[in-house]
């Protein structure tokens, strides 16, 4: 493997600060609910508001503020991941078997959260397929409850309307105007007009993932995100322009975000550079995507398509490009990805909107054994077992001999008492 280009420097790192304001934050929620909303409010997003929840009316007056291409758009899209989720869902079922031994039935149930937390990012562009990608696979999953919240957008005063229009189409239960490291702390413990959650699920910016993993055991999470990141697989028979539109593509999501191309052709690699130099200055968005590209973009010579595949197996990137002659054959290897794009027509950018599989996805290797918000998120699968007199006696002396072992007398009583009471 040739290094041709390297990243420049470290995307993510544990801030001693960061921690402590984000635990001050967490306090001031915990100890003053909804005030300290609204006081963050008027201090981060430098809005004045009364109350955070937004009501029924607000809702739906955002629908005449958005364009009715726009509602179609978020409309498609909903419809593409719910499809996706019910799907998952329904491979998921419940269990309940006869046990080797005699008189004795196991099983497990799918039982979802009661209520989630989805938050919705709110960056330089409103984000409609965040909101959709948490809520509507929540609802498929069979959540009671969505709560779902996103920061105040500039110039609105409250959220964006196409997230509200997105929020609802995606059957959000409740909506608030928060974001930061606040609403995280809001849906944890709950304030005066919010109820506690199950689970919190959703990107956001670095005092979103510290609260996130502040709040974890009072809660359950989906993930603890860091910048986004995708690895393109290529060789002699790619695309430079698609190669080259696919890195920018991830490149100008942040300053942070990270693209890497594998190639086993220097010749591709060579004229991939020359059309991402070109495509980069018809960019709108060419001050963040040169900064990303400049600071984290990589490049590798390959030796052989083995080697790629390695390589991606041992990054476990969040996307996962394969751009290669034998498409199939090569995804086939690959084992440790959030999200894989396989073919030359298969941008990332389908499944940040519309392809269906969500796109809120492990980051910074945790591929290697995590995944996705997918509907297993947000279920449970609690087990059980039957146990008849039978069964009792048929697991009574290895029981007894376990908890003699380990000193347990009164679990080895619990079953000889119930022997002696059968006699």
């Amino acid at each position: 493997m040739k290094i041709l280009k390297q990243a420049e420097k470290k995307t993510y790192q544990r801030d001693p600060a960061l921690t402590r304001t984000v635990m001050d934050i967490i306090e001031h929620v915990q100890r003053d609910g909804d005030a300290a909303l609204i006081e963050y409010a008027a201090k981060f997003d430098r809005i004045d508001i009364d109350a955070v929840k937004i009501p029924p009316e607000a809702v739906q007056a955002a629908y005449e503020q958005v364009d009715q291409d726009t509602i179609d758009t978020i409309r498609f899209a909903a419809e593409q991941i719910r499809f996706f989720a019910e799907k998952q869902r329904a491979c998921l079922k419940d269990l309940h078997i006869q046990s080797r031994v005699e008189g004795v039935e196991i099983g497990h149930r799918m039982i979802p959260v009661d209520r989630c937390g989805c938050y919705v990012p709110a960056g330089r562009h409103p984000l409609p397929s965040s909101a959709l990608m948490g809520i509507v696979t929540a609802k498929a999953a069979g959540v009671k409850q969505v709560a779902a919240c996103s920061p105040a957008y500039k110039g609105y005063g409250t959220i964006h309307p196409a997230v509200l229009v997105a929020m609802d189409i995606a059957g959000a239960d409740e909506i608030y105007c928060m974001g930061g490291a606040q609403a995280i702390a809001a849906f944890a413990y709950g304030t005066e007009s919010i109820g506690k959650v199950d689970m919190i699920v959703g990107p956001g910016n670095q005092f979103v993932t510290e609260a996130k993993r502040q709040v974890l055991g009072d809660v359950g999470i989906d993930s603890l995100a860091g910048p986004s990141e995708v690895l393109v697989v290529a060789d002699h028979s790619a695309n430079p322009t698609f190669l080259a539109i696919d890195l920018l593509g991830q490149a100008e999501h942040d300053p942070n975000a990270k693209a890497i191309l594998v190639c086993t052709d220097e010749a591709v690699i060579n004229a991939t550079m020359q059309e991402l130099d070109r495509l980069l200055d018809t960019l709108e968005t060419k001050d963040v995507a040169s900064q990303s590209w400049q600071d984290n973009g990589a490049v590798y010579l390959a030796d052989s398509m083995e080697e790629a595949i390695a390589f991606s197996n041992q990054i476990a990137p969040e996307h996962l490009e394969v751009e290669v002659e034998n498409e199939r054959e090569v995804a086939a290897q690959m084992l440790h990805y959030g999200s894989m794009f396989i073919g030359h027509y298969a941008p990332v950018a389908f499944g940040d909107f519309v392809s269906g599989p969500n796109h809120t996805l492990p980051t910074m290797g945790t591929a290697r054994y995590s995944n996705g918000v997918w509907v297993g998120t947000f279920i449970k699968t609690p087990f059980h077992q039957f146990v008849s007199k039978q069964g009792c006696v048929n697991l009574s002396e290895p029981t007894m001999h376990f908890a003699d072992v380990e000193g347990l007398p009164a679990h080895r009583d619990s079953v000889r008492l119930r022997l002696e009471n059968m006699k």
